[in-house]
């Protein structure tokens, strides 16, 4: 029994060490992980995000004490209705003028709100500042994060439910036998993207109109600007999904593609927590991955009341990836694993 478990043992270590690709994506992700992260998270991240309505680009921070205060990210707001979205929608913490007369404005659902606000007053020496209510409703953290968690359960759905079919396919010959019908390239493509497409949304839809009805969570637009977004986000990555996959013949290489594409997004894509104390060059980068877009429509429709024509250009942007990434993957779709 032990020389048949020692010979499938030493047969399955062969078959890995012997697919150079696998072994070397296995040694190569999780250092550029490291370096990757390290790089972009190499300061201290704060742990408090203010904005100071102001009219420059500088901030001025020996103008008052709070200004110095540490673990505080500030960043400079030129327009009050932007100031006032952003901290209702959680994206920041508190919005200070010091102009005169000095005024602040906090959402009352902000855990984080509520400490840099006590910062801010233990920081005012004068005692003369006063605290504005904010114009409109203040959102809570469960409705902005709403949105960030079914796109990832979209992302996750989309790329790993497409990307390890396609591959265990190319693997077990399925796809050698397709190749000998009348079937072309484009068409199977298209199929698995309508396949999962129906099973992905209809997922989506009994998760959040369970989650709405629990949680009551907010919805301002339209219910077909929403699904409109989620249709053409699903589009995009299960279009991802199938160009990861369209060359690949090992299961361990697909694993670690399809981990490339999605930490990332996980963690710059604005699912969990906003990017705004972040750097220009971190957000500008953000904005080549699919799921960004997504969450900015998504939260634009749920949050701002914005109707189809409002979320335009991120279903534009969408559209067109979906297109680069389908035309691709039908150009170099592969049938056999070699």
């Amino acid at each position: 029994m032990f020389k048949r478990i020692y010979a499938i043992f030493r047969a399955r270590n062969l078959e890995f060490l012997r697919d150079r690709g696998t072994l070397s994506w296995n040694i190569v992700l999780p250092v550029a992980l490291m370096f990757g992260l390290s790089f972009i998270f190499s300061h201290d991240r704060p742990q408090y995000t203010v904005g100071v309505l102001q009219q420059g680009t500088e901030i001025d921070f020996a103008s008052h004490p709070f200004l110095r205060t540490r673990y505080i990210e500030f960043v400079p707001i030129h327009d009050e209705a932007s100031g006032f979205r952003k901290v209702a929608r959680h994206q920041l913490d508190l919005l200070v003028s010091f102009a005169t007369p000095p005024r602040y404005w906090a959402n009352p659902d902000s855990s984080k709100g509520y400490f840099a606000e006590l910062a801010l007053l233990q920081a005012e020496e004068t005692g003369h500042i006063v605290k504005s209510p904010i114009a409109g409703v203040a959102v809570r953290y469960v409705d902005w994060v709403l949105p960030g968690i079914l796109a990832m359960n979209m992302m996750f759905s989309c790329l790993f439910g497409v990307g390890y079919v396609v591959v265990r396919y190319r693997k077990n010959g399925f796809l050698k036998r397709l190749r000998a019908t009348p079937l072309r390239a484009i068409e199977f493509v298209i199929a698995q993207v309508a396949s999962r497409l129906v099973l992905i949304l209809g997922i989506t839809v009994f998760v959040y109109t369970g989650t709405a009805w629990l949680l009551e969570t907010r919805m301002d637009g339209s219910y077909v600007a929403l699904f409109a977004v989620a249709l053409l986000g699903c589009i995009t990555l299960i279009s991802l999904g199938l160009l990861v996959a369209a060359r690949v013949a090992s299961e361990e290489l697909a694993g670690g593609l399809l981990n490339l594409a999605t930490w990332p997004m996980m963690m710059l894509s604005g699912v969990w927590y906003s990017l705004e104390s972040a750097s220009d060059w971190l957000r500008q980068f953000a904005n080549i991955f699919p799921l960004t877009h997504i969450l900015a429509a998504a939260r634009s429709v749920m949050l701002d009341g914005s109707s189809l024509a409002g979320v335009a250009p991120q279903l534009l942007v969408l559209a067109l990836m979906s297109a680069a990434f389908l035309g691709i993957a039908a150009g170099i779709f592969r049938w056999r694993p070699s």
